[in-house]
């Protein structure tokens, strides 16, 4: 076992969230801290500021695994967090999955974080190990936890003594190591008692831990270097005692004895030789080292490194990325292009080609991953059931009224009056159709590869933003007909009233004016969502009895956009909507706010996003169109009203 590599895992539970019960479910979301940076029972710290840099590589792919088996990926990482509690971490897991009914049953609860520990300090007196730098390998859901008490232990992820012992032996300092890691939680008749510090005693530990180790070093090298002098001037003793007895003995020696100084010029000599052959040695194997560290510098910085055994997993997927537009912009296959021949054959496997892999599953990650990154960038979208379409058009029945039961009293017991009055269902259908929406690069035939993978960012970048803003403002402001199919919201509610002023500012009450219009629709506050404008924003700013983000607490929710909360139903901000205007009477272009029971509503997607190209001889152009199709609508119109405006006057 190569200990310096070990795989570490970190237990933790994580909670889960599912869509309403009458809602098709295609995913799930979990959540939870994966780490504490307080200190545990068995004395091991991690710091939450080594998770930002031990991210890095993992967050290129942030793949989720089932029982830490790198060929069952069941989800990605959506979010994640640092904050002085640890690393807070929030996942989708696929219904495609195996494992997918046995986390929305609640049989499968736990995180297990794989890591390798990198750089950390052990202290054997205080029984103390902080990792100080690790490297995230991968994320998985477990059912059965290595670590059942759910608390870290590095001690248990060995499976003896002595290899735990040779572990710490790489971090600890040599002044401790040479003792043998010998310690004990009783030194001195002094018991070690469990305790649990906050970050400011951590960090004076930490402080007081390397003032010690800083102090010992430094007596250290004193020591050596005392020894050192020492043993020089025993040498220098030597060397001069020696010579005295040679000069004695060249004394005695008659002026006429020619043999003596002969001896002594032969001896003379062969000592300048050795020197000149050890100073000839030291000069070879300088230049030496320095041909092999060039050599290593040279590996070290090469862009692609070859290894028997990789595959199409070691490559990032900012790169697989890279290649599958630059295909689609090209008018290429992914393997005729100079970057995806050489990505290919990096993912080389026993001389196999894996071009196929480029042209399936790295072009539906891309797809998947991009559709996501829009998703992301939603305001209004998300707030309303999506549910899968077959065909552009998809007929729903409902029951709109279910109306009432009757009381039967005693005296109708067993007549025909007990089972109570007959209720005739008033089923109706609503159509919902989607729509395609697509947005156009071009590029010319003078493009070359290079600069277009420069430009690839840039561009794809402008895609997701342009689709994200067009599905956002259609939700709210479309017109439902001609160029504008979709219909918004706003739409929906053709005969509310200005409520506020140009002039004037709106409020926590000018909100709840526009809830008390829904209706029935609006007495349930998590039905309830607030959209407004940026000037409403400021008002509410304003507005002393306005519960912002840092008052809500524990109802705070991720909803993108969101700013606070108005009778616990959660305000959100979006740009789409209008800003107050002078002079302008129009109901489509001063709408500053509206309040919508989102579960009368439904978005239907058909197909997420795609790209095609093609090219445009006539211009000497490349034509490249991502497109999707979605739609919305309302569901019911009968009782009470789905969404209510603010309309400037």
């Amino acid at each position: 076992m190569t200990i310096l590599n070990k795989v570490f895992h970190l237990d933790s539970q994580f909670t889960k969230e599912l869509p309403s019960a009458d809602e098709k479910i295609d995913s799930i979301f979990i959540s939870g801290y994966a780490s504490a940076n307080s200190v545990d029972r068995s004395g091991d710290v991690i710091p939450s500021s080594v998770w930002e840099k031990g991210m890095l590589n993992y967050l290129a792919n942030p793949i989720i695994l089932a029982h830490h088996d790198h060929d069952d990926p069941i989800g990605r990482m959506v979010e994640h967090k640092v904050d002085d509690k640890g690393l807070w971490i929030k996942a989708r897991v696929s219904a495609a999955a195996e494992i997918f009914n046995l986390i929305k049953d609640g049989v499968v609860t736990a995180f297990s974080v794989g890591f390798r520990v990198l750089d950390a300090e052990y202290n054997s007196a205080a029984e103390l190990f902080v990792i100080k730098e690790l490297e995230l390998i991968e994320i998985s859901v477990v059912s059965v936890p290595c670590n059942q008490d759910t608390l870290f232990s590095l001690s248990k992820s060995f499976e003896n003594d002595d290899d735990y012992k040779s572990f710490k032996l790489q971090f600890v300092p040599k002044s401790e190591s040479a003792k043998g890691l010998e310690s004990s939680t009783e030194t001195s008749g002094i018991t070690l008692k469990e305790i649990g510090m906050d970050p400011k005693e951590l960090q004076q530990m930490l402080a007081d831990a390397a003032e010690k180790a800083a102090t010992n070093a430094t007596k250290a090298l004193l020591d050596a270097q005392a020894k050192a002098k020492a043993e020089a001037e025993a040498q220098a003793a030597a060397d001069a005692a020696m010579q005295d007895r040679i000069n004695k003995a060249v004394a005695a020696v008659t002026p006429s004895t020619t043999g003596a100084e002969k001896l002594l010029a032969e001896v003379t000599a062969r000592i300048e030789a050795v020197e000149a052959s050890g100073k000839k040695s030291l000069a070879d194997l300088e230049a030496t080292l320095k041909e092999k560290a060039a050599e290593l510098e040279a590996i070290q910085k090469s862009k692609m490194t070859f290894a028997e055994g990789k595959d199409s997993s070691d490559i990032s997927y900012a790169d697989k990325e890279k290649a599958i537009l630059l295909s689609k912009m090209s008018g290429k296959r992914v393997e005729d292009t100079k970057f995806g021949r050489d990505l290919l054959a990096k993912a080389a496997v026993g001389g196999k080609d894996p071009s196929h892999q480029a042209s399936t599953t790295w072009e539906l990650e891309v797809s998947l991953n991009m559709e996501s990154e829009v998703r992301r960038k939603l305001v209004a979208a998300p707030l309303f059931r999506q549910i899968a379409m077959q065909t552009n058009v998809m007929t729903i029945p409902l029951n709109p009224e279910a109306g009432y039961g009757t009381w039967v009293t005693n005296t109708q017991f067993g007549t025909t009056a007990s089972p109570g009055a007959a209720q005739t269902h008033q089923l109706k259908e609503i159509t919902l159709n989607s729509y395609k929406l697509a947005t156009t690069e071009y590029l010319m035939y003078e493009e070359e590869e290079d600069s277009l993978i420069l430009l690839l960012p840039i561009i794809r970048d402008a895609m997701v933003r342009r689709v994200a803003k067009s599905v956002d403002k259609a939700f709210l402001l479309g017109a439902g007909a001609g160029a504008d199919p979709v219909k918004g919201i706003a739409t929906y509610d053709a005969t509310s009233t200005n409520l506020v002023t140009n002039t004037g500012a709106a409020s926590v009450a000018t909100l709840r004016a526009l809830r008390k219009s829904l209706g029935v629709w609006g007495l349930e506050p998590d039905n309830v969502t607030f959209i407004v404008c940026n000037d409403v924003y400021y008002d509410l700013l304003d507005d002393t009895t306005f519960q912002t983000m840092d008052k809500v607490g524990s109802k705070a929710t991720l909803l993108t956009g969101m700013v606070g909360m108005v009778g616990n139903s959660p305000v959100i901000v979006s740009g789409e909507l209008h800003n107050k205007t002078t002079g302008s009477s129009s109901t489509t272009t001063n709408i500053g706010a509206i309040a919508v029971a989102t579960s009368n509503f439904v978005v239907g997607n058909q197909r997420g996003l795609r790209f095609d190209t093609q090219d445009l001889v006539e211009t000497q152009r490349k034509v490249m169109v991502a497109s999707l199709r979605t739609g919305m609508t309302q569901l019911t119109t009968n009782i009470g009203i789905g969404c209510d405006v603010l309309r400037w006057n």
